[in-house]
């Protein structure tokens, strides 16, 4: 196949070598093709290569990246999804199949035009291993590969064959979701970065500088598990208040730890994990917040925004999510966020008319 990347960072690197290695044509979309090598390669943790591929070429052009392929790949923050929907929709064929993921942000809405004039549309849950880049351009590292990858399609009927090529790349078992709410919904990097951030910034405004600034997963407390559970219940209530969510999987369960403490030690000793810095700014006296990072500008705007969103057509009450976007809201240096409205979807009704396709 021609398989285009969209995105030249941390997964959309991982997805480039995968699919090279494979034996498909790959082009990568990315702002920066100037320092893209042909070969890429992924290494574990070790800094053993343990999967390489040569690509097509890499391009900013979207023309020339989008226009012939058969399958393209969106690895993009979801505040750059309308943007690159907008490009692929212009550019790309009718038949094309288009997949997003992480399988939250709001994508579907982005790409509706793509969607109804007849593309395959698929979002894929979570990435399928941690990935963190070693040279950009050449090298990132994957570790803590999925069992089980899961994806959701519109129109529904072409998830089978969505997951046969996701399958198929990864050589990891994909199982169709019905209904691709359910992988909108999924509290992900939504809850799981928001909270965390909340926790850690809590105090923060002009003026505040830090010392330190813990990392974000070793260094893991209790407040921040106490918070992340707390919004983690109330997406459980959106999803029962909803026709068709029940594959929306808790953050207890996907973790496996019901408790406070259960959650903290399970966080903090996630091997994949080690090592995350949190997003801050070295500045005189100590640091900041990195505001202009897609933890921040993506996560909440394009992540907790629309669960909560999603909580209002449910008739849901979310005080601990509503709070957690109060404080970001404060803080934010960006304004850009998605907005249901913006895709003329302003009540209950035309919420599930939009998702039951």
């Amino acid at each position: 196949m021609k398989i285009t990347i969209v995105g030249g960072g941390n997964i959309g690197t991982q997805f480039a070598v995968h699919c090279a290695e494979k034996g498909h044509e790959v082009t990568v979309v990315t702002s920066k093709p100037e320092v893209f090598c042909k070969h890429l390669t992924i290494v574990d943790e070790n800094g053993t290569v343990t999967h390489e591929g040569n690509i097509f070429h890499a391009t900013s052009d979207p023309v020339s990246g989008y226009e012939y392929a058969d399958f393209i790949m969106v690895t993009l923050p979801a505040n750059m999804m309308k943007a690159c929907a907008d490009e692929v929709f212009r550019c790309s064929k009718k038949d094309a199949i288009i997949g997003v993921v992480p399988g939250n942000g709001g994508s579907e809405c982005a790409f509706h035009r793509s969607i109804e004039r007849g593309n395959t549309f698929f979002l894929l849950e979570r990435v399928p291993a941690i990935a963190r880049l070693v040279e950009k351009g050449k090298c990132v590292k994957s570790t803590g590969y999925r069992g089980e990858l899961h994806i959701s399609s519109l129109p529904s009927t072409k998830a089978q064959k969505c997951c046969e090529l996701i399958e198929g790349i990864f050589d990891i078992p994909c199982v169709s979701i019905p209904g691709i709410l359910n992988l909108t919904m999924t509290p992900s990097n939504p809850i799981l970065h928001t909270t965390r951030l909340r926790t850690i910034f809590d105090d923060y405004h002009d003026g505040i500088v830090y010392d330190r600034i813990p990392l974000f997963f070793e260094d893991w407390d209790d407040k921040s598990s106490r918070l992340l559970l707390d919004c983690d219940e109330e997406v459980q209530e959106i999803c029962q208040a909803l026709p068709g969510l029940q594959y929306v999987k808790s953050l207890r369960d996907h973790y496996e730890s019901q408790t406070v403490e259960a959650m903290t030690r399970k966080l903090s000793s996630i091997p994949a994990f080690r090592g995350i810095g949190t997003p801050s700014v070295k500045v005189e006296g100590g640091y900041i917040p990195d505001l202009h990072s897609r933890y921040f500008t993506a996560d909440f705007s394009f992540g907790l925004s629309i669960i909560q969103q999603i909580g209002a057509f449910a008739g849901v009450k979310t005080p601990s999510i509503d709070a957690t976007m109060d404080w970001y809201e404060k803080i934010a240096v960006e304004t850009k966020s998605f907005r249901y409205s913006d895709y003329e979807i302003s009540s209950r009704e035309k919420f599930l008319f939009f998702y039951q396709r």
